[in-house]
């Protein structure tokens, strides 16, 4: 029998298994998928993450295929039915910032900086192979940033913490452990990806 490759976390639960090595920390460049796990983390905030996966396709149910333009329509009475809705997490003000962060998006589309480009924007000049979960930051100087231009433009529940969760998750920063056997192939992503990133100094 093959030993089991190494991973940055030791989980045996498939759904998490597949989270590590097909989606974690590879290139998101678009903004729905942006704004998806931005409220996903926000959502996360004081659960585990596993939680969230397996509850991820009744979110995607309940909020519109995290479409920003159907979310941002979203009324009172939506936020009464997501409520209703044991499939998802029910907590109020977590349902109130996914609305009113859809409305936030499409107003940075239409007067700002998509999104999409504010998050890769953010994105460290460098970002060197952490060598045990030890090493794992749970803000930046450059999530800190983001956080605060985020909030400045109506987004809520995006403390520094959830930002650099979601920066980590979109690939904005690729913090797979330098023993990992999926952080090459991730790096070859993110360069295939040719997101426009701050040029190292």
């Amino acid at each position: 029998m093959e030993p089991e490759p190494q991973r940055c976390w030791p989980t045996n639960d498939p759904l998490y298994r597949a989270y590590h090595d097909e989606e974690w920390g590879r290139p998101v460049a678009d903004e729905r998928g942006i704004y998806e796990r931005l409220c996903l983390e926000g959502f996360q905030s004081g659960l585990s993450w596993l939680t969230i996966l397996r509850k991820r396709e009744a979110f995607r149910e309940a909020f519109a295929q995290f479409d920003p333009e159907s979310i941002a329509r979203f009324q009172p009475r939506d936020v009464d039915r997501l409520l209703q809705d044991a499939r998802i997490v029910r907590h109020r003000g977590k349902i109130e910032a996914a609305i009113a962060n859809a409305r936030a998006t499409l107003e940075l589309r239409d007067h700002s900086q998509p999104l999409n480009e504010l998050f890769w924007s953010h994105a460290p000049a460098s970002n060197p192979a952490p060598r045990t979960p030890a090493d794992w930051q749970a803000t930046t100087p450059e999530s800190t940033a983001l956080s605060k231009l985020l909030r400045r433009h109506g987004f809520r529940f995006v403390g520094p913490t959830t930002v650099y969760a979601s920066m980590q998750a979109c690939g904005v920063v690729n913090d797979h452990l330098g023993g990992c056997f999926v952080r090459e192939d991730v790096e070859r992503e993110r360069a295939a990806a040719a997101i426009n990133r701050p040029a190292a100094s």
